[in-house]
């Protein structure tokens, strides 16, 4: 019977976990006190509104990040497949936070569509200078994880590409970095309409705005809470791998010269991290011990990618058919 894997210490789980999400919880944490100052001078529904996504956002990225040191540690006797689905399930709460932070936001719209509040010109200075600060953090903390993205999912950009690749890509990050990318997104788009609205409002007698912005914060962050909980529940059912990850694992696999076909193929994503199963065929008349050897050898080239956790390959002789064609891949997401 195999050893028991050396347990690892906390601090060294911490410092595995997702850095994207550390960082937002922080910075979420200061922006959303900022903001409520601002909402409890003022009485701005948009800036109340703001100071919920971002207070959710940092509960959230602090759920998160907990979810993803867990989910780091080596699989064990009792947990052979190590515990990469823990982080689906810290999201799926995550979720659940955002969906009550979203209904509390749209009622305060509401309310304030039917009494606006009245607001001094000192508490709009508070605003715009609470919203400004909003945008410096988040969108720092956005471009972290659009980088995250690029740097997860091995895309090799250039300048700003990384922005565009990460909104292309962003299926294959980590499922901390998409809720923190998602979120921050969110949080971006609501601080500029929050702005709109506070600089409208204290100019014009059109009052009702601040709710009606309100109201679209918070149906914001009902899309991101419906967005995230469906990556996540994906990912505890289990999901195929990228198109393109099957083509390069298949590339591999029929790199060794031995082998002649893949009969069957089955690559599983969790989190950001896959797990393979393969048939393969070889070329006929090799011996049991020459078999071993190829799949020690074909096992070993994909353990080798760091994206790659688990690898079962099973090995027949070559049936005479091709069963691996471009045809096969559509089977991939």
């Amino acid at each position: 019977m195999d050893p028991e894997p050396e347990r690892e210490t906390v601090l060294e789980l911490i410092k595995k976990g997702n850095k994207s999400s550390a960082i937002a919880m922080i910075g979420n944490a200061f922006i959303a006190a900022a903001k409520g100052v601002g909402a409890a001078m003022s009485g701005s529904g948009a800036m109340f509104a703001s100071s919920m996504h971002s207070l959710a956002d940092s509960v959230n990225q602090g759920f998160v990040f907990v979810g993803s040191v867990l989910s780091e540690k080596k699989p064990t006797r009792q947990f052979p497949t190590g515990f990469g689905r823990v982080i689906n399930i810290f999201c799926m709460v995550a979720v659940i936070v955002v969906k009550k932070m979203a209904y509390e936001t749209v009622r305060e719209g509401w309310h304030l569509i039917q009494h606006p509040a009245q607001t001094s010109s000192s508490a709009f200075w508070i605003n715009i200078a609470a919203l400004i600060f909003n945008l410096a953090v988040d969108g720092a903390i956005l471009l972290k994880a659009m980088k995250e993205i690029t740097k997860e999912a091995r895309v090799e950009t250039r300048g700003l590409g990384f922005i565009p690749a990460s909104f292309k890509h962003v299926g294959r990050s980590a499922p901390p970095t998409r809720l923190v990318f998602y979120e921050d997104l969110v949080a971006v788009s609501g601080a500029l309409l929050a702005m709109i609205a506070v600089v409208i409002t204290s100019m014009t007698a059109f009052k009702a705005l601040d709710g009606v912005v309100t109201i679209l914060i918070g149906f914001l962050m009902v899309g991101v809470a419906f967005r995230v909980g469906y990556d996540n529940m994906v990912g505890l059912i289990g999901v195929a791998a990228p198109r393109d990850v099957a083509e390069k694992v298949a590339l591999i696999i029929l790199s060794d010269q031995d082998v002649t076909d893949i009969n069957d193929l089955r690559i599983t994503q969790e989190g950001r991290y896959y797990h393979v199963d393969a048939m393969i065929e070889t070329r006929k008349g090799l011996s049991l011990a020459d078999a071993d050897d190829i799949i020690f050898r074909v096992q070993d080239k994909l353990i080798a990618d760091p994206d790659i956790t688990d690898v079962v390959i099973g090995i027949i002789e070559d049936n005479g058919v091709r069963d691996w064609t471009p045809e096969a891949l559509n089977e991939f997401a």
